[in-house]
């Protein structure tokens, strides 16, 4: 771990940044707001959020599949998203690609969890980022079921684009 990552100064910019992002989130995609989205945690490569069981119901009395992969994809981008707000750089982020796995029905409140995928590493997208102004990562977002196995799983990618100067 870097000296940066342990200074409280840094953690409680991280921490005001994340909540920021949820913010965001929350008040330009109504779905989100709908879904009663919450962040949960967050480090440098993996961020985690959770939703209430009651408003992603479906008719079986399990969550939906639409809030299960809604959720995750949420994740995946805001984990991205930060990265990049964290570093200063304002971009479009968006899902160029993504395959959903669902593995077992979820009876509870659930929460998504966002890593990097182990290809994938922040030096590269971001030298990438810097030399052609977008790049592109890698990203598997988790679903824990009650047994803490996976209920769902999604892999991603995103892909960054620096928005044009005004």
């Amino acid at each position: 771990m870097s000296a940066a990552s342990t200074d409280p100064r840094t953690a409680d910019a991280r921490n005001a940044t994340a909540e920021a992002l949820v913010r965001f989130i929350r008040d330009e995609i109504p779905l989100a707001r709908a879904m009663d989205l919450q962040l949960q945690a967050h480090a440098p490569d993996r961020l985690s959020l959770a939703v209430p069981l009651a408003p992603n119901v479906n008719d079986k009395g399990c969550a939906f599949g639409g809030s299960l992969v809604s959720l995750m994809t949420l994740a995946g981008w805001a984990m991205v998203e930060l990265a990049l707000r964290e570093r200063g750089e304002d971009c479009d982020v968006f899902v160029g690609e993504s395959t959903v796995r669902y593995l077992a029905p979820v009876w509870t409140d659930f929460r998504a969890d966002a890593e990097l995928a182990p290809e994938s590493d922040w030096a590269t997208f971001f030298a990438t980022l810097g030399a052609r102004g977008r790049a592109r990562i890698e990203v598997s977002c988790t679903v824990p079921g009650g047994d803490g196995t996976p209920a769902a799983t999604l892999a991603a990618r995103f892909v960054a684009k620096r928005r044009a100067s005004s």
